[in-house]
């Protein structure tokens, strides 16, 4: 898979001393995707827009806003967070994973 006709920001996004980060795509229509990784641990995140999260290797347990089990997700799987909502993950082996924003 790849993006074409995009703009790359060089500056990295970095979370959890290091531990989570990714790079911003941006189309040419404006939308944005984030493109990273996610090494083995415990993280909470919190969104402004709604976004899916697609994992493209490793996997994870998340737990969702107004749901009390977690879910494992796994390559090729992908899941939703509610706009201004928190969700927390357990990274239980290297995720690498397209995260799309939706305005």
């Amino acid at each position: 898979m790849e993006f074409n006709q995009v703009t790359v920001v060089k500056k990295a996004n970095v979370y959890f001393d290091g531990k989570v980060t990714s790079r911003t795509v941006i189309f040419e229509d404006g939308t944005k995707k984030t493109l990273g990784i996610m090494m083995c641990g415990d993280y909470e995140f919190g969104t402004v827009d709604q976004e899916i999260m697609e994992i493209l290797s490793g996997s994870l347990e998340v737990l969702l806003p107004d749901s009390s089990e977690w879910k494992r997700f796994g390559p090729g799987e992908s899941f939703e967070v509610p706009a201004h909502s928190k969700f927390s993950l357990k990274v239980t082996s290297i995720v690498d994973y397209c995260c799309s924003y939706i305005k």
